[in-house]
């Protein structure tokens, strides 16, 4: 069981940015990825973004261009910086140690992000 913790919610007005922490209890493996994924109340679980050991990145549609991920392998620590953000980004924001570029079974308890207009 690989624990994840998540760090940097909270409330920020529309235009602002924020930026998100994860920091997983061992070291990705060469298969593995840590990403982002986010739900809001009535809504799927959606990929934000991804990155691989290898560091090759994944976004979803609605951040391209907004959202950046990035990694410390030796803090084994995933980061989100959102920038441009919109009251739909509002969500709870997990992090989970993924296989490939998919999703794995640990994941983090989340943050709230919540933007206002």
């Amino acid at each position: 069981q690989v624990e994840l913790v998540e760090s940097g919610g909270g409330l920020v007005q529309a235009g602002g940015s924020l930026r998100l922490s994860c920091v997983a209890s061992r070291r990705m493996f060469t298969s593995n990825n840590l990403g982002w994924y986010r739900q809001a109340p009535g809504n799927q679980r959606e990929l934000v973004a991804l990155i691989t050991a290898t560091g090759t990145t994944k976004y979803g549609d609605s951040v391209k261009g907004r959202f950046i991920v990035s990694s410390n392998s030796a803090k084994n620590t995933v980061y989100l910086q959102m920038n441009s953000l919109k009251p739909e980004d509002t969500a709870v924001y997990y992090c989970n140690l993924g296989v490939g570029v998919t999703t794995g079974r640990n994941w983090g308890q989340g943050t709230q992000v919540t933007v206002s207009s």
